[in-house]
């Protein structure tokens, strides 16, 4: 087993190559992050309190409703968030003509299989590190931030969550080499 990073693994062996990557992130972020969930929960808690001591009457309730229902979003998206960053990974395996991407959380996840033969165009996202929504995906509160991606059958796949540029750079000819050989084999 090769290491790239301290987040990122490379297994080669009995025909087949696996990556994964840990979503872990420093221990400030993980600080801060818990702390923002926490904070985002009392919050929820006490506006329930409040919602419950007013009457079914009181035009302050509409309101205070309305505020759960995107707490609620919000709540569930920070505490998915911090699982990810807790015990999350990334695995890739190519292996019999399939790579096979999943996001695993406690072992748990969907994995998607995609055919070799019809992986098309594998490089590095053309990423425009001055946009909003590149800011967005690289913050530690959102699951996301991916660096790779490759064509299939006419959809844009994308994924390597949160790799560093050099990471991801390291990772493009190992998974092109891994790819040639499937393909040579069938």
């Amino acid at each position: 087993m090769d290491f790239l990073s301290e987040r990122v693994s490379v297994d080669r062996k009995d025909g087949r190559t696996s990556v994964v990557i840990s979503a872990r992130t420093t221990r400030g972020r993980q600080t801060l992050l818990l702390t923002w969930v926490l904070a985002w929960i009392a919050c929820g808690v006490l506006v329930i309190l409040e919602l419950n001591k007013r009457g079914a009457s009181d035009p302050i309730r509409q309101y205070l409703l309305a505020f759960l229902a995107f707490w609620g979003y919000f709540a569930v998206v920070g505490i998915r968030a911090l699982l990810w960053r807790l015990k999350g990974f990334e695995l890739w395996r190519i292996k019999d003509g399939v790579l096979t991407i999943k996001d695993s959380l406690f072992g748990y996840g969907k994995a998607t299989n995609y055919f070799v033969d019809n992986i098309q165009g594998i490089g590095l996202l053309q990423l425009d590190t001055t946009s909003f929504k590149y800011q967005w995906n690289q913050s530690v509160w959102v699951i996301g931030g991916e660096r790779l991606g490759f064509d299939h059958m006419g959809k844009k796949v994308v994924f390597g969550k949160d790799l560093s540029e050099d990471e991801a750079r390291r990772l493009i000819p190992l998974l092109k080499n891994a790819l040639k050989t499937e393909r040579t084999k069938g």
